[in-house]
């Protein structure tokens, strides 16, 4: 039996990742700052702490892999200048801390796979990045850079490295998907801005089918864009949601640019940026996603 340890274990992708470890027969170790209170069943918990900069050795000797979901949610909180270093913080030191550890203490860890994000890009309508496009020079583009290159590191080692360069994530149990239906609850299907900006995305089934071919896969190594095949733009996911949550009984409203920049501040660049980011690299790997279109997406959301 392999051993996955998943850092952030307990997000969204984290909790899907290791009920699919755990069908498929493997050990799973999720690292906290407080293992005693987590009790998902099959699951062993051991402790680690970014700050302090520690972390329970033997848990990290026992692993064959290392998942680094770790990382502070970007659209939680107002991005005020401390809320911005924690955010590059909670990436990169964490990061490092899985670097020093399998630097200096005897481990068997093969592989590690890390989330990173498509904010990586910068914004144009009409271009469709692929993974060797620079970074973007604002703050997304500088923190998810310095995000992938703390974890890099471990390259050094002689470990191969996985990076997933992922969009939003659809998932039923919360993320975007949560937070565009809430106005649709009073029959709203509420497009931001001018809706015409290209939303990166993902089912989460196939997010975690991404992952979990990561570790299956030896040869997989590098950076891919973990994002569905078939770009759109917002005003398209918004209304593919509110026809497979209401059928038609809804109305479409906007809610104006000047009103987000207003409402969140610089955080607004997180649902107005337009970024188009090719699944090709990942596709010529052989994976076959399960839900390509954001209809078929909707669908098997909204059927459950």
């Amino acid at each position: 039996m392999e051993t996955v340890i998943i850092t952030g274990g307990t997000g969204l992708i984290g909790t899907a990742l290791t009920r699919l470890l755990l069908e498929r027969g493997y050990k799973v170790i999720i690292l906290s700052r407080r293992p005693d209170k987590r009790s998902i069943k099959d699951v062993t918990y051991a402790h680690w702490n970014v700050e302090t900069q520690t972390i329970d050795k033997e848990a990290v000797q026992q692993a064959d892999y290392i998942v680094h979901l770790a990382g502070a949610n970007v659209g939680e909180k107002r991005w005020t200048a401390a809320r911005k270093q924690e955010i590059i913080d909670s990436r990169t030191k964490s990061s490092d801390l899985i670097f020093t550890t399998l630097k200096n203490f005897p481990n068997k860890v093969k592989k590690v796979i890390s989330a990173s994000a498509t904010g990586y890009y910068g914004e144009f309508t009409d271009h469709v990045f692929t993974e060797t496009d620079p970074p973007a020079t604002d703050f997304l583009g500088t923190t998810t850079l310095a995000w992938e290159q703390s974890i890099s590191k471990v390259t050094t080692l002689g470990k191969k490295l996985v990076i997933f360069r992922t969009g939003i994530v659809l998932s039923p149990d919360g993320g975007a998907l949560k937070e565009f239906y809430k106005p649709l609850r009073f029959g709203f299907a509420t497009v931001l801005g001018s809706g015409e900006q290209f939303v990166p995305w993902i089912h989460i089934h196939d997010i975690v089918r991404l992952y979990f071919n990561a570790i299956v896969n030896d040869k997989l190594e590098g950076i891919y864009n973990a994002v569905a095949p078939t770009p759109v733009t917002n005003r398209e996911l918004i209304l593919s949601m509110a026809r497979q949550a209401k059928g038609g009984s809804f109305m479409t409203t906007y809610v104006p640019t000047f009103a987000l920049k207003l409402a969140l501040g610089e955080m607004s660049v997180e649902v107005l940026k337009s970024v188009k980011a090719s699944a090709d690299k990942i596709q010529q790997t052989g994976f076959q996603y399960s839900y390509p279109t954001i209809n078929e997406a909707m669908e098997q959301l909204f059927s459950r």
